[in-house]
């Protein structure tokens, strides 16, 4: 352990807030009034730049690179395992390393090529403000690593990420002699559910709040790398970019501000959060990109009709520049997005992670977009069609069925996960839950789905829908209904090129297939169960759970 042995480790815990109801709309709310700070200032060391926050907190960047060599609150160092700096990517080469004062603020810049990062300490306070501006693709920066010393924070979460000598998949899957499964992958959130992510021991906390993402990619559902604590010490992301199972192309310019902030021991404060914060301190200091809260709009709704009220509802804006979200008012769908760039935008409402309806809006420096009541066709919402019978939700996820929920943080293969392979029964009760959340073309391709018609029913053709929200390597469903009527094999709709399945992500293009089956494939023997074979068509992907795949959303045969 490092440090004085004052600081007793006692306890870890990785915490994860819940999302403000604004969701990243950005920059607004009052940040909390600063501490005496008589010992604010900075140095130079001749190799970094040293900033006293005037509060517990001392930091030094190198005028070298721009990383972070040191992190030392009330005496205690927390920079650094292996050797290594916390830092943008991988590290940086030599840059240009500049430093600054403007009352009670200190910003030190860094500039490599055509990146920008910022380091900014404000008195009396123990944070640090961080901003990368990443302008084009000719420099790789797709997260921040805070890096923390071994020994401080222990590795007791049951989930948390752990290098073991068994790799399973990759370089980056693990397994555990007790056959569980670890990865950096395995966030378990959606961007939209959290604000801040670290750890504490009880009297201390270290934490990084998250931006408002408006200029990083795949919407309010995505999961992303968050953090690791394994033997060698642990890491703390803030992700500018995330290519696993990503649905958009990268967005450039500004993100930011991050927060690096230490506690007693609680929760960051609530004033740093996305959709909180406020940096007009931050206005005239030349960040580079850098729009301040005049320069920047609102959309309003006042309401969303046609919505199914057991669900939540989520608006999102997106173009290629930016993106956004908030969350629906249960009672009436009212919602509010500030913060938002200038331009015009998809405004999408999601009924839980399923799009049900897409506009157009602009949003304009200084003013406020408000739209009437939005109404959702009711054919724009699978779930209203009428169905013989019917597996899972429509709601854009995998939830309810067969090891879903361990999926967001576990390896398919990991000994909790239970069987893939089963079939089910219509009327059981158990339909949704014995169903795999995931088929694989060569782990449980060829599942069977039981069911009885009346005489009705089978004298009649019918349009059978498996609703998909992710696919790995094209894998999409064909059917055989009685042996008597195969499908055609579907064209795969677009979908992310990386994996998805295994990395604890479900997230990708939501899409429906449709079937037309004629009346001559149904059994007319009512008591009778016909059979629906479903099986995964795919020229692609490799064998096991790398096989090619898909995810179900929910599967339904019209009446």
């Amino acid at each position: 352990m490092s440090g004085s042995d004052s600081h007793p480790v006692r306890r870890r815990t990785f915490v994860l807030s819940a999302a403000a109801a604004a969701g990243s709309a950005a920059l607004a709310g009052p940040l909390a009034s600063p501490a005496s700070a008589a010992s604010f200032g900075w140095s130079d060391d001749g190799s970094n730049y040293v900033v006293d926050t005037g509060a517990s907190l001392v930091f030094k960047v190198s005028k070298t690179n721009g990383d972070l060599t040191s992190l030392v609150h009330k005496g205690i160092e927390y920079q650094g395992y292996d050797g290594k700096n916390s830092h943008i990517e991988s590290g940086l080469g030599t840059s240009t390393v500049t430093i600054g004062q403007s009352g009670p603020t200190i910003l030190i810049s860094v500039a490599y090529g055509t990146l920008r990062h910022y380091y900014a300490a404000r008195s009396g306070e123990n944070n640090i403000y961080l901003w990368t501006n990443k302008a084009d693709t000719s420099v790789s920066a797709t997260r921040y690593i805070l890096r923390v010393k071994t020994g401080l924070f222990l590795n007791d979460e049951p989930d948390s990420y752990t290098y073991t000598s068994s790799t399973i998949e990759a370089s980056d899957v693990f397994a555990k002699s007790d056959g569980q499964t670890r990865s950096k992958h395995y966030s378990k959130v959606r961007v939209i559910d959290y604000n801040y992510v670290g750890w504490s021991t009880g009297s201390v906390g270290l934490w990084i709040v998250r931006s408002n993402h408006e200029k990083a990619s795949g919407g309010p559902f995505y999961r992303s790398l968050l953090r690791h604590q394994s033997a060698d010490g642990g890491g703390l992301y803030e992700i500018l970019y995330y290519g696993e199972n990503q649905t958009e192309a990268q967005r450039f310019g500004l993100q930011g501000p991050y927060v690096i902030a230490f506690t007693d021991g609680g929760a960051p404060s609530s004033s740093l959060y996305p959709g909180t914060l406020t940096t007009s301190w931050a206005d005239s200091l030349g960040i580079s990109g850098y729009v301040a809260a005049s320069g920047r709009g609102r959309v309003a709704g006042v309401g969303i009709s046609g919505r199914n009220t057991a669900y939540p509802y989520t608006v999102g804006l997106a173009n290629s520049a930016a993106q956004y979200w908030g969350s629906a008012r249960a009672s009436d769908g009212w919602f509010s997005i500030g913060g938002a760039l200038p331009g015009t935008y998809t405004l999408t409402v999601y009924k839980g992670e399923l799009a049900v309806y897409s506009t157009q809006v602009t949003v304009s420096a200084g003013g406020t977009t408000t739209l009437n009541t939005i109404t959702i066709p009711s054919s724009n919402d699978p779930a209203n069609a009428g169905a013989i019978w019917r597996i899972g939700d429509w709601n854009g996820t995998p939830g309810g069925f067969k090891n879903a929920d361990l999926m967001t943080y576990a390896h398919p293969s990991d000994v909790r996960a239970a069987s893939w392979t089963g079939n089910v029964v219509i009327g059981s009760g158990t339909e949704t839950s014995a169903f795999p959340c995931y088929l694989w073309k060569d782990v449980n391709s060829g599942i069977i789905v039981y069911f009885r018609l009346t005489a009705a029913q089978a004298a009649a053709a019918h349009t059978l829908r498996i609703g998909v929200t992710t696919a790995y390597a094209n894998g999409r469903p064909q059917i055989v209904v009685n042996d008597a009527w195969t499908s055609a094999v579907p064209s795969p709709p677009t979908q992310p090129s990386t994996r998805s399945l295994t990395v604890g992500s479900y997230r990708g293009n939501n899409h429906t297939f449709t079937y037309s089956v004629p009346a001559s494939a149904w059994l007319t023997d009512t008591s009778a169960y016909n059979q629906l074979r479903i099986y995964v068509a795919s020229g692609s992907g490799t064998t096991s759970f790398l096989s090619a795949g898909t995810s179900i959303d929910a599967i339904d045969l019209l009446a």
